[in-house]
This record gives C-alpha cells, structure tokens and sequence, in this order.
C-alpha cells in the first residue's frame, strides 16, 4: 500500500506543468533580440529576433512561429502570458509588436535596429 502511494505521488509531480520561470523568458528574449542585432545575414537575424518574439508571446500568441522555435518552450507559456504585472504585459505586447515588424522588415540594418530596439526595452521591462 505504501509503494502505491509512492508511485501516485510521483505520477502527479510528473503530470504537475512546469512553474513559469518569467525571468529566465524575458533575459532568454534580450539574448536573441541581442544576437539578432549583430548578425550579418538577414535570415539569422530574422531567426533569433522570431525567438525573441516566441519567448514574449509564447505558443498561440500573436505572431508566434513555431517553425522558427521556442528556446523558451520549458520555461513557460511566453512572458507576456506569465506576467501578473497589467503594465508589465502592455509594455511587453508593444516590444513584441515592434519585433514582429523587424522579423518582416527585408532590410538587414532595419531589422537589426528592431533587435537592438527590442533586446534594450526588454531589459527595461525586466
């Protein structure tokens, strides 16, 4: 009986969703929105400024690609989402919008000017 409550408490730990890690989002999107600004090749800039934007908005919020990958997949369900912060998320849901654009900009130096734009209002909004 003993072994039984063993194996059913260590099914519900298992089955328990990770805790949003909301720090580790937001230093992981200024990460690639930073190494999206210093990259040579639109489409790597375009790549790490999109994971910028997936750690923001997280899977199914607006603009996410799941294509492009979510190096913030274990860390919880997008910032924006796990702020419990209203002026937090507003300034978070306007980085991510200004981010968007310079993952659809065709030009090399203005989508680096979005990544540094967004790695530095990230950091502001930490």
């Amino acid at each position: 009986m003993k072994k039984l409550f063993l194996l059913a408490g260590a099914a519900a730990l298992l089955a328990t969703p990770a805790f949003a890690d909301l720090a580790g989002e937001l230093s992981t999107a200024q990460t690639h929105a930073g190494m999206a600004a210093t990259q040579a090749d639109i489409a790597m800039a375009h790549k790490h400024l999109q994971h910028a934007v997936n750690c923001l908005v997280g899977p199914g919020g607006a603009g996410f690609d799941e294509a492009a990958g979510n190096p913030c997949g274990k860390a919880g369900a997008g910032a924006i989402n796990d702020s419990t912060d209203a002026a937090q998320k507003a300034k978070l849901t306007k980085i991510a919008a200004d981010a968007k654009m310079g993952v659809g900009n065709s030009d090399l130096a203005a989508s680096q000017a979005a990544a540094k734009m967004t790695a530095d209002a990230v950091a502001g909004a930490k």
